[in-house]
């Protein structure tokens, strides 16, 4: 490293360390948000509503997911139609077998969540 940097990384360096303590505690961190549910009369309540948001979280991502996943199959069978290894028949029979499925995995998510 040259002689000069050094320099700087140590004024640096002790530009930070002199600081006041003030400057060097983080004060203004933001504050955890409290759940969907509210914070509840104890600890533990506060921890099931934390897992209820944390449990629907992970049940949207599972529907997006799926619908990427419809999406994507519905456009590769799109994209065989235009070779003639599929016929358009066949990518509305993928579309709605697709939709069905969606429904049902949100209904039978819509309905996990309802036993928490």
């Amino acid at each position: 490293m040259h002689p000069l940097m050094r320099r700087m990384a140590f004024a640096t360096l002790a530009v930070v360390a002199s600081a006041p303590p003030s400057l060097v505690l983080a004060q203004g961190l933001p504050t955890l948000e409290d759940p969907s549910r509210g914070t509840g009369s104890g600890i533990m309540e506060t921890l099931r509503n934390y897992g209820y948001d944390i449990v629907m979280l992970i049940a949207l991502l599972i529907v997006a997911s799926m619908f990427v996943g419809v999406c994507y199959h519905a456009y590769t069978r799109y994209s065989e139609i235009h070779t003639g290894r599929a016929t358009w028949g066949q990518f509305g029979l993928s579309v709605a077998v697709g939709a069905v499925l969606l429904v049902v995995g949100i209904w039978l998510l819509t309905e996990a969540t309802g036993v928490l």
